[in-house]
């Protein structure tokens, strides 16, 4: 099918419900998605099949008369669920900079020769109160969740 494959292999999506990709999942052309629709795009979409409780929340936000959601109400959901999964790559990347050993965490030391690169005049005492900062266990390591915590710090207060 050429709209799944459209969509599939779309990385934005605009919303607009007259646009080809919103309507590779509305087989009637209904101008909806039922629920089996929803669920058929968003394992095109994203690759993984959504749970009764995903698709019963987002089927309960559509209006209450309607079968389905709307393509344009589906393209802004969607909208922001491949920002939050670009965003989450992006942090994951970034990491993966840091940790130039593989470990799966970041020690004081990846710390300065990351800062050292990117900022290489700052003085060692903010480097290492940064470690301390984003090593919220105090463990002398830092994991992945403990530097998206850091690196989301402050997110919700911006937006």
């Amino acid at each position: 099918n050429p709209k799944i494959h459209t969509l599939k292999h779309s990385h934005t999506w605009a919303a607009d419900s007259r646009h080809p990709k919103s309507q590779a999942c509305d087989e009637d052309n209904k101008g909806y998605l039922s629920r089996e629709d929803f669920k058929v795009a968003v394992v095109i979409l994203f690759g993984y099949k959504p749970s009764k409780v995903e698709v019963d929340s987002v089927m309960a936000s559509a209006q209450p008369n309607n079968s389905g959601i709307s393509i344009e109400m589906f393209l802004n959901l969607m909208n922001t669920k491949k920002a939050a999964q670009l965003y989450h790559s992006e942090m994951r990347q970034i990491f993966t900079a840091f940790d130039m050993q593989c470990k799966g965490f970041l020690t004081l030391e990846d710390f300065r020769k990351a800062f050292s690169i990117v900022v290489p005049k700052l003085p060692e005492r903010i480097i290492l109160e940064a470690f301390r900062e984003v090593d919220q266990d105090s463990d002398g390591l830092v994991g992945f969740r403990e530097f998206e915590s850091a690196m989301n710090y402050g997110q919700d207060e911006a937006s």
